[in-house]
């Protein structure tokens, strides 16, 4: 179930599985389907859109790259009983992964993304060779929390055009540029009978997201952090004001094998702000321990974290 309209270019989802309790889940992908399998998990309120270029990256380098709608966002079915834990994605996940033929996958997971690849891998729902993720851990700012939750719950009456939408993006990302072309933001909005223009992601999303709850959730998280054993990078943005340095620096100290990336320039929404840094960042990354026709997994190289600069260059961080 969801509601509105599709608008005109909004691009068909390339697959479509089952996920928990045949709930339909849609997705995309890229890239040599005999290659190592990369999965990317969007954040909360995005889409498997904001993976394009990434996906279309590590499948160029010869990655088999498949991006999906989570349940309640995109083209993917909403919950009829309103079920967006993280366990029912979690669930999904598991879904996908089968459908797949059960091939282990590297999982990058950006956000929510992050936190369901996390909850999949340290509980042992799903056998990865590498973990990624991007611009979450445990620790989380409490006020970086708070600003996503306004921006997604601003506008339950929905936005009279285009454009209101973009402004409202301005104003949560004012380090990006204002679109010239708006016919971009039709992935992620569609049209109600009323004539406004709404996110696509089912507003129960939301709920369930008290001081209880979150509260649980980083110490699920933690717990699933200090059983870490496979290649893990965590990429920050450096603009970020939901993942600080102390909140990376805590997972690093909880999973003392993993790499680190901080990301100039970029905010929460590291691959949409810097997506050809990040792009090779991961690549870099894989490149090393999930290689393309080598050994599935092999041991990170011992690395102190890095910085990448305006112009994408490394820099040891102290």
């Amino acid at each position: 179930m969801s509601t509105g309209t599709r608008l005109p270019g909004t691009p068909e989802p390339m697959h479509i599985w089952k996920g928990l309790g045949g709930l339909k889940i849609a997705g995309d992908s890229w890239g040599d389907p005999n290659g190592p399998l990369v999965m990317l998990l969007h954040g909360g309120g995005q889409t498997r859109h904001a993976w394009k270029g990434t996906g279309e990256l590590l499948g160029t380098a010869g990655y088999f790259v498949i991006a999906f709608d989570a349940r309640g966002h995109g083209d993917s079915d909403w919950a009829a009983d309103g079920n967006y834990g993280q366990d029912a994605m979690v669930q999904d996940l598991n879904c996908v992964v089968t459908a797949l033929g059960n091939r282990r996958p590297v999982l990058v997971g950006a956000s929510m993304g992050g936190g369901t690849s996390l909850v999949a891998i340290g509980e042992d729902h799903v056998d990865a060779t590498a973990l990624i993720l991007v611009d979450i851990a445990p620790a989380i700012d409490k006020k970086g929390l708070e600003n996503i939750m306004a921006f997604m719950q601003q506008k339950p009456e929905g936005f009279v055009s285009l454009d209101e939408v973009a402004e409202a993006i301005d104003k949560y990302q004012p380090h990006r540029k204002h679109p010239r072309n708006l016919d971009g933001l039709a992935k992620n909005v569609r049209l109600g009978a009323d004539g406004r223009y709404r996110w696509h992601w089912d507003p129960l999303f939301l709920s369930g997201s008290d001081e209880l709850v979150i509260k649980l959730r980083q110490e699920r998280l933690d717990a699933c952090a200090a059983r870490l054993a496979l290649p893990t990078l965590l990429v920050r943005g450096a603009l970020s004001d939901l993942l600080t340095e102390d909140g990376a620096r805590a997972f690093l100290r909880s999973c003392p094998h993993s790499e680190y990336v901080n990301v100039a320039g970029a905010a929460h929404m590291v691959a949409g702000d810097r997506n050809d840094v990040f792009g090779n960042a991961v690549i870099e990354f894989l490149s090393r321990v999930v290689p393309i026709g080598g050994a599935p997994v092999q041991e990170p190289h011992e690395r102190h974290p890095r910085h990448i600069g305006p112009a994408g260059d490394f820099t040891d961080v102290p």
